[in-house]
């Protein structure tokens, strides 16, 4: 049963082609729904079906994400705002999801953050604190820093969730979900932020 969503962006010029490639076998790639960017819902695989959006991710000891998630696709480029009315969407659909399945918000994340350094999506303009401030997702709450520790910030993103990659690929993959505008070395926000989930969350 799916206890997990993974949201994605297309990447493609149109819903339209979108489309076409998620409903393609040749593919070899599916989700359950896409968004397009004027709100239009498409339902394509049962929640209760198996469909082909994670890769070969990982979040927390779970391998095989796919059979224990569903795939929402955004139409986006990655690099654009994401449009109102597709938002707006997505702010209606997420509870229905959440409620059936009883998936709590955490377990609500980014393609990104199951596969650091392979995916981007849904990417640095995906606005996860207007799910959190709705229940859809979640968000730190401290504004507070911590010692610089990498030993104490990669046991802490571990025990939220994140994959166990290089420091690089986890900082990224960290920042891209909960600080998409910071840059440079490992500092006391990013650590002060993985404490907070790992406490709040983590396993």
């Amino acid at each position: 049963l799916p206890d997990m969503i993974v949201v994605h962006y297309t990447g493609m010029q149109t819903a339209e082609a979108a489309l076409e490639r998620l409903c393609d076998p040749v593919a070899e790639v599916s989700a359950h729904y896409l968004i397009c960017e004027r709100g239009r819902v498409f339902h394509m695989v049962d929640e209760a079906e198996r469909a082909w959006h994670a890769g070969a991710g990982q979040w927390g000891p779970v391998t095989d994400v796919n059979s224990r998630s569903i795939g929402i696709e955004l139409d986006n480029d990655g690099a654009s705002p994401f449009a109102a009315a597709l938002m707006d969407a997505l702010d209606q659909l997420l509870p229905g999801i959440l409620s059936r399945w009883s998936i709590p918000p955490q377990g609500v994340i980014g393609h990104s953050c199951m596969w650091p350094g392979r995916k981007s999506y849904p990417g640095p303009r995906f606005d996860w604190r207007r799910l959190a401030r709705q229940g859809l997702a979640v968000w730190p709450e401290t504004r507070a820093t911590a010692p610089v520790d990498s030993q104490r910030f990669r046991a802490d993103a571990l025990a939220y969730g994140f994959p166990d990659l290089t420091d690089n690929d986890l900082l990224g993959a960290t920042r891209l979900r909960f600080r998409p505008n910071a840059a440079g070395p490992l500092d006391g926000c990013d650590c002060a932020i993985m404490a907070e989930m790992a406490a709040r969350f983590g396993a």
